[in-house]
């Protein structure tokens, strides 16, 4: 009776009601530490709207600065782009005025041959029958490969080359031509043709495709004779595997531009020097 007795008394373990108890001496405790968080959060709280306010205040203090620093940099900007277009201007035209002396020097002491000296050197423009020959980048220039344009670092082998551009002037020339110009870019003897990136200059002038070549001399001769020559088969082969288009026809007339500007080179004096008479003008070839 006495083990029925204390099972009735102690239906459950003490250690459940020692759980019981301390669980619900921690349930009174939490209240404040509950408190505690919310007043901490509150505060954090309001440090940030603080210091974002602070932030906005300076911002908006500091912005008419800023709006002045950045108009006075425009300005600065515009007018040193405005003084760079100003002495282009003025380089071109003393280049101008430079190239027509020049010009009229080679034409007046140049001899008996002073008009084949100008033509030859580009001292004056041309104009007679001749070529016209049209080269431009593939429609896909981008792709493509393969063949020995890929194999000499060219990754897009249907972009027309500098290299490509030197070998159809060449071309031309030994066929007969007496001027040539590429893109309204007078040629001569001392032209470079070369390449920076995908650009080709030419005499350091840049060019863009299409590239346009015009040639004076007997057009139907001349055009014969540069299809039939290595250059113009190689330009055939670059249109057939890559994709370069070409186009070439005889024209009645085509209009060449005098050269910008010459370089002379070698100088004398002419037949009466100063010592005889006459005046110490040289001529000069380019």
């Amino acid at each position: 009776m006495s083990l029925l007795t204390n099972v009735m008394d102690h239906s459950l373990d003490d250690g459940y009601a020692e759980a019981a108890a301390r669980h619900g001496t921690e349930g009174r405790r939490g209240l404040p530490r509950t408190l505690r968080g919310r007043l901490v959060v509150a505060a954090g709280l309001v440090l940030v709207a603080g210091i974002v306010t602070i932030g906005a205040v300076e911002a908006r203090i500091s912005a008419p600065t800023l709006a002045k620093e950045r108009e006075k940099l425009i300005d600065r900007i515009e007018t040193g782009n405005s003084n760079a277009d100003d002495l282009q201007k003025s380089v071109d035209r003393l280049r101008k005025e430079v190239g027509d002396r020049q010009r009229q020097a080679l034409e007046k002491h140049g001899g008996d041959k002073g008009e084949l000296v100008a033509l030859l050197s580009g001292a004056t423009e041309v104009k007679g029958p001749g070529v016209k020959l049209v080269v431009d980048d593939a429609k896909q220039a981008d792709e493509g490969g393969g063949g020995p344009r890929e194999s000499a670092n060219f990754s897009d082998t249907g972009r027309v080359r500098d290299r490509d551009m030197q070998r159809v002037v060449n071309g031309l020339w030994e066929a007969g031509a007496e001027a040539v110009s590429i893109n309204g870019q007078r040629l001569t003897a001392l032209s470079a043709i070369r390449a920076a990136g995908d650009a080709i200059l030419v005499d350091n002038k840049p060019l863009a495709p299409p590239y346009t070549v015009l040639a004076v001399g007997d057009g139907r001769r001349l055009s014969t004779a540069f299809q039939d020559s290595a250059d113009g088969q190689y330009l055939h082969v670059l249109h057939e595997n890559y994709g370069i288009r070409t186009s070439i026809s005889a024209e009645d007339e085509v209009l060449l531009p005098a050269a910008p500007s010459l370089i002379v080179r070698t100088a004398e004096p002419i037949a009466g020097g100063p010592g005889k008479g006459g005046t110490d003008t040289g001529k000069g070839t380019s």
